[in-house]
């Protein structure tokens, strides 16, 4: 993997509705607590949320980079509550999906010169496993695939997962279990999807962390703040921050 790709935290999921946008809201402000510099990028431009999650309006996103009217660096939203930086996508604009090679080529080339300003750039991406997914995921050094225990959810990720490992540049990739109802069931949900993996690609993907099921987390998404503002507390904030040590520590 180039180094230059080091500090890219993609946050993966083969389906939509598992609290990927969360976590990765979630994790920007738990790493800029700890006092490192982050930038988090929406990477779903046609159902882009980052910016709705945390109540922003930003002056410039993703769509005006991609027409050409501001570079990837002009469209850099502070969001100072959180203490970190975001580049926003613009929901109900056209999707990534549609837009030509070339254009993500500069975008991941604009994203690869910003990460030199950042110890952590984290890249929310859309859910799926379409070309654009995981060309934006193999930017990144290590990716984390968020699962839930519905069995679509379990499908979709092991489909990411494979997809993602026959790709040029293949990130090292973990697992999070998320809206777990206990410790003990996010970790039989874990070896349900390891199960898979080591049985059909030869692979286990290790256990990032368990993030237990919390009303506080629908509560903030519903007042558009963080969680760590909200409820800092809270079951959901006490698990995102353990799992925040541990991407650190590596």
């Amino acid at each position: 993997m180039n180094d230059a790709r080091n500090n890219i935290l993609a946050i993966a999921s083969g389906k939509g509705g598992v609290g990927k946008t969360w976590l990765a809201v979630t994790l920007a402000h738990l790493f800029a607590r700890s006092g490192r510099h982050v930038l988090l990028f929406d990477g779903d431009i046609g159902l882009a949320n980052v910016d709705v999650q945390l109540g922003l309006t930003p002056q410039r996103d993703l769509s005006n980079v991609l027409s050409g009217r501001h570079t990837l660096s002009e469209a850099v939203t502070p969001y100072p509550e959180g203490g970190f930086d975001i580049i926003a996508g613009r929901s109900g604009s056209a999707s990534l999906a549609s837009m030509p090679m070339e254009k993500l080529e500069s975008i991941a080339a604009g994203l690869t010169e910003l990460q030199k300003n950042y110890d952590f750039v984290i890249v929310d991406l859309g859910a799926g496993i379409e070309q654009h997914v995981q060309y934006l995921a193999s930017l990144a050094a290590r990716c984390l695939v968020v699962v839930t225990d519905e069995p679509t959810s379990l499908t979709d990720a092991y489909a990411f997962i494979k997809i993602a490992l026959s790709g040029k540049h293949k990130p090292t990739t973990g697992i999070v279990v998320n809206q777990a109802a206990t410790q003990k069931e996010g970790e039989a949900t874990y070896h349900a999807l390891n199960k898979a993996c080591v049985n059909f690609l030869n692979l286990s993907p290790p256990l990032m962390g368990i993030i237990r099921r919390d009303n506080k987390v629908k509560d903030s998404i519903r007042s558009q703040k963080s969680l760590l503002t909200k409820a800092p507390h809270s079951t959901a904030a006490t698990d995102a921050a353990l799992l925040s040590i541990k991407l650190m520590q590596k």
